[in-house]
C-alpha cells in the first residue's frame, strides 16, 4: 500500500495552510476492455469539490475536510439516472490515500470494489443471489483508475451554484434514462456543465454526428478555459495504477468508424463512397488552424495522494504565484 504522504497531511490541515476554493472538473476517462473497444468513446463524469453524497442519491453540502463527489449517469444501477460516489472511492475504491495500491490485480480490484459496495451501496446494489458480487454496471462506481486513464478539466465555481445544484438534484426525479446515443453519459455531463457556464459545453454535428461524447465535451471547456481566463481553467492527468491492461486513446464518433477493420470493413461493404465522405469530413474538421487537439499534453500528472489537495484544496494564492 502506498505510504501516508505530506501532500494528504496538507490536505488534512487545510483550515491552516490551505483555502478551500469551489470548482467543478469534468472527468474525461479512456475506454477500456471489450466494451471499449467496440466503442471508444469513453466515459464523462463530473466531479463537483463542495458537493458531497448524504447518499448515493441525494447530494449536501461538504464538510471542511471533503474532498467532494463525482456525479454520472448509469445504465442499470438500481434504476437510478445518476448516482453520486465520494471521490477516492470513486477513483480506487477506497477512503484513505493510504490504501491505495501501488500496483493492482483484477481480484484485488474485485476484492476492494466489492468491499465498498458491501459496506456503503448494499441498498442499491444488493448481493447476488449467491451471496458473491452481483454482476453489472455498477463497477463503474468505484476505481475508476484502475481500469482507465482520466483528463480532469477543472473550472471555479461558487457556492450559490453548488446549493442551486445542490437544490435541484434532492427535488428532480432521479429514475433511469439512460440511452446510448441521445442520453448518455456525455450528454448528463454536457447538461452539467452548461449549468455552471451556460454555452461552454458543445457537440459537433460532423465530426460526432451531432451526438454528446466525452472528447467533444473537453475539447468545447478547453477552448472556453483559453477564451475565458475568468473561469480559472486548470487541467490534470489521473493516472492509471498499474497492473491491468492500459486503457485506450479516446476517440470521437467518426474518428471510431475510422479507427479499425470493424467498423471500415462494414461501412465499405455497404458503400465505399461514404466511407470516403466520412475521411474528408473527419480531416477537415479536425486539422482547421485554431482548432484544440486533445488529448495531448493537456495537464499536469497527479500522484494518487495529491489529487485531494490538487482537485479540491490547492492554496489559491501559492498557485496565482507560481502563474
Amino acid at each position: 500500500m502506498r505510504p501516508f504522504t505530506l501532500s494528504f497531511f496538507l490536505f488534512l490541515s487545510a483550515g491552516s495552510g490551505f483555502v478551500a476554493r469551489a470548482e467543478m472538473a469534468l472527468f474525461m476517462e479512456e475506454p477500456f476492455a471489450t466494451f471499449g473497444r467496440l466503442n471508444p468513446t469513453g466515459h464523462a463524469a463530473i466531479y463537483l469539490s463542495h458537493v458531497c453524497a448524504a447518499t448515493p442519491v441525494t447530494l449536501r453540502r461538504c464538510g471542511p475536510d471533503e474532498p467532494g463527489v463525482v456525479i454520472s449517469r448509469y445504465h442499470l444501477v438500481g434504476g437510478y439516472d445518476w448516482l453520486a460516489i465520494p471521490l477516492l472511492p470513486y477513483l480506487y475504491a477506497v477512503d484513505r490515500p493510504e490504501d491505495i495500491p501501488a500496483r493492482i490485480d483484477a481480484r484485488t480490484e474485485e476484492l476492494l470494489r466489492d468491499r465498498y459496495r458491501r459496506d456503503n451501496l448494499r441498498e442499491i446494489v444488493p448481493d447476488s443471489p449467491t451471496g458473491k458480487p452481483p454482476d453489472g454496471n455498477w463497477i463503474e462506481l468505484l476505481g475508476a483508475a484502475y481500469d482507465r486513464r482520466i483528463y480532469a478539466l477543472e473550472v471555479d465555481t461558487t457556492e450559490e451554484q453548488d446549493d442551486r445544484l445542490i437544490e435541484q438534484f434532492n427535488s428532480a426525479r432521479n429514475r433511469e434514462c439512460f440511452n446510448l446515443l441521445f442520453r448518455n453519459c456525455a450528454g448528463f455531463a454536457r447538461r452539467m456543465v452548461d449549468f455552471y457556464y451556460p454555452h461552454a459545453a458543445g457537440r459537433s454535428s460532423v465530426l460526432d454526428l451531432g451526438l454528446a461524447t466525452p472528447k467533444k465535451l473537453a475539447k468545447s471547456l478547453i477552448r472556453y478555459g483559453r477564451r475565458h481566463p475568468d473561469s480559472g481553467f486548470r487541467a490534470y492527468v489521473i493516472a492509471q495504477i498499474p497492473g491491468l491492461p492500459r486503457s485506450k486513446e479516446i476517440r470521437g464518433v467518426l474518428e471510431s468508424l475510422l479507427s479499425g477493420p470493424e467498423y471500415t470493413l462494414p461501412v465499405m461493404a455497404v458503400h465505399p463512397l461514404l466511407l470516403g465522405g466520412v475521411a474528408v469530413a473527419y480531416v477537415t474538421r479536425s486539422f482547421l488552424p485554431g482548432r484544440p487537439h486533445f488529448p495531448g499534453n493537456i495537464g499536469v500528472s497527479l500522484d494518487p495522494a495529491e489529487i485531494p489537495q490538487k482537485l479540491a484544496f490547492e492554496d489559491r494564492s501559492a498557485q496565482a504565484g507560481a502563474d
